[in-house]
């Protein structure tokens, strides 16, 4: 008897390692050319946790197929929380002040305020196997990185503009507004700075570029421009007819709407074209940080850059094939592009004082 229970013992002690072993191949299998040896053990880590959240300013459907991609390969879920910028920003503190961070994983488009975040203690470093992957602007401290890169210009309505009446730089664009109120009166949108976190960016990235930022906004100003909390809001504007154009919107979302929409257009200035990226961080208190870590490094990966990509958010590596790149995106654009980095500079106008000024000159400048 006692030699059967031995027998069934080291059976089940073989059968055991044997598991453990076939368990410890798959997840070597797992780990991508180049990575740590060790990286298995971080991939079961995040496979015990199970989940993933995220607090986010992307739409589900644009990241749809990267969320999709990670869940298949590592069979992980994801909480995804689309908040807005704003919202993004304000839940992370919030939770932070009452010690119940629930988010793992912060991207947002609003590099202002996800630079913040950091600054003020929210972030926790990674040193990712991809960094050394993503161009030097593109990686902040190891602690805040660039996911995309996206254009910031110009949609219009084809049946009202003709695109070769559009200004071909930046500088031409003031003029344009000025020699074209009979088309333009009452029908100009941009962004509300106040109300958007990816429009106070993109303006005030602008007004620390460009001496000329004020007189286009005073030239938006005389053509009666109206302000939106969001791009997708000024596109119906704009399909519509209510306005005939669009300054300063996300460029990768209207790239993608021309091919839908016949009488809507996207242009670009080919001397000047900002880039934004979404900017990914893991939260200091990340209650799944292994899973967290996990997902940076395949949203940073090849594979989850080209279903990004592939979403239509433009890959901030060059050696993505599916969909546009950030070479391949400045060819789009006319030569001109200009990412945003990832960087302190991003913090000039958080200053409160700085921030009040910005925006009491935006109003004026709009004749608010």
């Amino acid at each position: 008897m006692n030699m059967h229970i031995a027998g069934r013992s080291t059976a089940l002690a073989v059968t055991t390692a044997l598991m453990t072993a076939l368990a410890t191949a798959a997840l070597a299998q797992e780990i991508p050319a180049g990575y740590p040896a060790d990286y298995a053990d971080l991939i079961a880590k995040a496979k015990k946790e199970g989940t993933v959240s995220i607090y986010t300013s992307t739409d589900a459907a644009q990241s749809q197929k990267l969320q999709d991609g990670f869940t298949r390969k590592y069979g992980i879920k994801i909480a995804y929380n689309d908040l807005g910028t704003n919202g993004t920003y304000n839940q992370v503190i919030s939770e932070a002040a009452a010690r119940q961070t629930t988010a793992d994983v912060v991207w947002s488009s609003a590099m202002d305020l996800q630079m913040t975040l950091v600054q003020e203690g929210y972030a926790s470093e990674y040193s990712s196997p991809e960094a050394a992957r993503l161009p030097a602007w593109a990686n902040y401290k190891n602690a805040l990185f660039a996911t995309t890169v996206e254009p910031i210009g110009v949609i219009y309505n084809t049946k009202a503009l003709a695109k070769e009446r559009l200004p071909k730089t930046y500088a031409d664009m003031i003029t344009f507004l000025k020699d074209n109120k009979a088309t333009l009166q009452g029908k100009v949108a941009t962004f509300d700075p106040e109300k958007s976190g990816s429009g106070f960016l993109h303006h005030s990235n602008d007004a620390r570029n460009r001496k000329d930022f004020w007189d286009l906004a005073k030239a938006m100003g005389a053509d009666g421009a109206k302000i939106y909390s969001s791009s997708g809001g000024m596109k119906e504007t704009v399909v519509s007819g209510e306005n005939v154009i669009a300054i300063n919107i996300i460029g990768s979302y209207a790239l993608d709407w021309v091919k839908e929409s016949p009488n809507l257009g996207v242009h670009f200035a080919k001397d000047y074209t900002p880039a934004f990226s979404r900017l990914a961080l893991i939260t200091k208190d990340a209650p799944h940080s292994n899973a967290a870590r996990l997902f940076i490094d395949y949203m940073l990966s090849n594979e989850g850059q080209s279903l990004l990509a592939a979403g239509g958010l433009p890959s901030v590596r060059e050696d993505v094939t599916a969909g546009l790149n950030i070479k391949t995106l400045n060819e789009r654009v006319g030569g001109g592009l200009k990412p945003i980095a990832v960087d302190e500079g991003v913090l000039e106008y958080m200053d409160q004082m700085k921030r009040v000024q910005f925006l009491n000159d935006w109003k004026a400048a709009l004749g608010r």
